[in-house]
């Protein structure tokens, strides 16, 4: 079934076929990753779109002198299979196994690791710079797609690179997907252009003007630039100081080696236009790429089969809450970078379109943009992931936090996600957000309390943050009325002896079940700011020993807040703080890397334990 495919374990072996033969590789690559990620869970959908592109790639540009840097990078499986890991696509997005992303300590061929978007130019152009510093031919090549083009960093970046006048490729993967569907002024002029008959009928009358143009070269050669720029999407690109070209089909692999191949011996900056189709060459993708964005284990022949889920997710409890509160305040907006599913906010934007708005991969613009609608009555509500928060702190702190206007940010994917490892992990928010005068900052241990925080949150008219986990939570009852917490506020939930445990959100279940074992007091916190410091006095009094446990990581985290809690109030007693460590956490089964990191019933009991022996 994959003949050619086996016989290709790097580039080099690509590069010795016939061109007529790269077809042939293509529908071997793309069954076997409908039959790789069928068994491993993964992305589907934008790495069937990019197959063509890949092979082409690497037959073309001498890989890895050449440098691909890939943008998105969730759409490099056939960049993977091609550069010596068919075989270890097996142990994909799994503990020890291959990353769901590039990532330099896994290959030379992965010349620049990432999990964000809109990188890729800026990447691609600084090797371009180091090429040409260091003498060298090495091309440098951007392939961005999947929305990214949306993203502020691209054109900052294409803006630097047509002034540098580098030798950067950009391939534009134009399949008119991000993970939700694309939004925005840029999306809508690529549609408009290249809507068929218009442009088709567009570029028939520029052939024919051109054919009767007098035949002088300089005059015919700004006569097709002016036609060209009138009737392409080129225009925009061009005026960054790039020579554009296309659009041209991605699937169409004679096309793709040609043009790569013509474009390779070119000088300066060069814009290279694709057109791709997400989820090609599997029907059921192609029908429903976003539900096949990001899939677990399935079917290859039925497709997707959906299961009941046994407990609401976190994500569903906030979609809820949120319709739930735009009913009853028409002043309610809600915002999302791109996130319209992953967020639980799909339900919202069809009930109350009016008042929904997804601003594209653009995180540094969704706050400043919720921050405006702040300034005149509206309250918005942020929906963004932990790990893409961290690319709009500036707009946090100088546009919303120091002008103190009310925004919620609800604050998905808290902690350690699994799969997706280092680069999607919520590790570091309670650190960065407690950090940030006029934040409240508030971790739910269970479903019910995260509805009730939201609605805390929103009452409230300065900067707040709701920061849940991933998935579900212990299926705690939810009340579906609107009731809101005392702000600061915690309670105390097991009274023990000797040892009281701080519990922040996520980790009240495990501390409470260690608590058992060890008799001990276990309070949940709540608030990490402003933190319940009469709670955290009165434990201090009461024990001989105070733990705080926390989903994040331990420097800057939940827990320092109580150890600066301790200290200004003069009160000396042993403290130790559990969380993440001062590392990045690799992908893996959850409840394996909590294990790791000593965040399980026997983690925490474990620590304990050995604390009180040498105490």
């Amino acid at each position: 079934m994959f003949a050619l495919l086996n016989s290709i374990d790097y580039p080099e072996d690509l590069r010795k076929l016939e061109r007529k033969q790269l077809p042939q590789l293509a529908e071997e690559l793309r069954a076997f990753l409908v039959e790789s990620v069928s068994k491993t869970g993964g992305h589907l959908s934008s790495n069937l779109g990019t197959v063509e592109l890949t092979i082409a790639l690497h037959y073309v540009f001498n890989t890895p002198e050449d440098k691909l840097v890939w943008d998105v990078g969730h759409q490099t499986y056939a960049h993977k299979i091609l550069t010596g890991r068919r075989e270890a696509m097996r142990t994909l997005r799994m503990a020890d196994g291959l990353s769901g992303f590039p990532k330099r300590s896994e290959s030379q061929f992965d010349t620049f690791g990432t999990g964000h978007s809109s990188t890729s130019i800026s990447a691609a152009l600084g090797m371009a710079v180091a090429a040409r510093l260091a003498g060298t031919q090495q091309r440098a090549v951007a392939i961005i797609g999947d929305g990214a083009m949306t993203g502020g960093m691209a054109f900052e970046a294409l803006n630097n690179a047509g002034a540098l006048d580098a030798n950067l490729l950009v391939i534009l993967n134009d399949n008119d997907m991000s993970i939700s569907r694309p939004v925005g002024a840029l999306n809508n002029y690529f549609a408009k252009l290249m809507s068929g008959q218009f442009y088709a009928a567009a570029r028939r009358a520029s052939e024919k003007v051109l054919k009767g143009m007098p035949p002088v070269l300089e005059f015919a050669k700004r006569a097709e630039e002016h036609v060209k720029g009138m009737v392409t999407p080129g225009t925009l690109f061009e005026e960054f100081g790039f020579n554009y070209i296309g659009p041209i089909d991605g699937h169409d692999l004679d096309t793709l080696v040609t043009t790569l191949g013509n474009i390779r011996g070119l000088e300066g900056p060069q814009f290279l236009h694709i057109v791709t189709q997400k989820g090609k060459g599997y029907a059921h993708a192609e029908d429903n790429c976003v539900l096949y964005h990001g899939v677990g284990k399935f079917d290859p022949v039925q497709g997707i089969i959906a299961k009941p889920a046994a407990k609401k997710t976190y994500t569903q409890i906030f979609g809820e809450w949120l319709c739930d509160m735009a009913a009853a305040d028409e002043r309610l907006v809600g915002i999302t970078p791109a996130m319209c599913e992953g967020s639980g906010m799909v339900e919202f934007s069809e009930k109350y379109a009016a008042r929904y708005f997804d601003v594209g991969i653009a995180e540094q613009h969704a706050l400043t943009f919720a921050a405006g609608l702040a300034c005149d009555g509206y309250k918005p509500v942020v929906a963004i992931y932990s790990t893409f928060l961290q690319r709009a702190y500036d707009q946090l702190i100088h546009d919303i936090a120091i002008q103190n206007l009310p925004v919620v940010l609800a604050i998905d994917r808290g902690g350690l996600v699994g799969a997706d490892g280092a680069t999607h992990a919520g590790s570091f928010d309670l650190g960065f957000l407690r950090s940030v005068p006029n934040m409240t900052v508030m971790a739910p241990a269970d479903e019910n309390e995260c509805r009730q925080m939201l609605t805390t949150a929103y009452r409230m008219d300065t900067p707040t943050a709701v920061r849940y986990p991933r998935g579900s939570g212990c299926g705690a009852h939810v009340d579906p009325a609107l009731h809101g917490l005392p702000v600061g506020k915690g309670e105390l939930r097991r009274r023990g002896r000797k040892v009281a445990v701080l519990a922040f959100g996520s980790m009240l279940a495990p501390a409470l079940e260690a608590a058992e074992q060890l008799d001990a007091s276990v309070a949940n916190m709540r608030f990490v700011k402003p933190l319940d410091e009469e709670l955290v006095l009165q434990l201090a009094r009461e024990h001989a020993l105070l733990v705080t446990v926390e989903e994040n990581v331990i420097q800057g985290g939940a827990g320092g807040a109580v150890s600066e809690c301790l200290s200004r109030h003069g009160v000396t007693v042993p403290i130790m703080h559990l969380g993440l460590p001062d590392a990045f956490i690799e992908q893996g089964e959850p409840a394996k890397l909590l294990a790791d990191c000593g965040l399980d019933v026997a983690g925490i009991t474990h620590s304990i334990q050995h604390r009180l022996a040498h105490l």
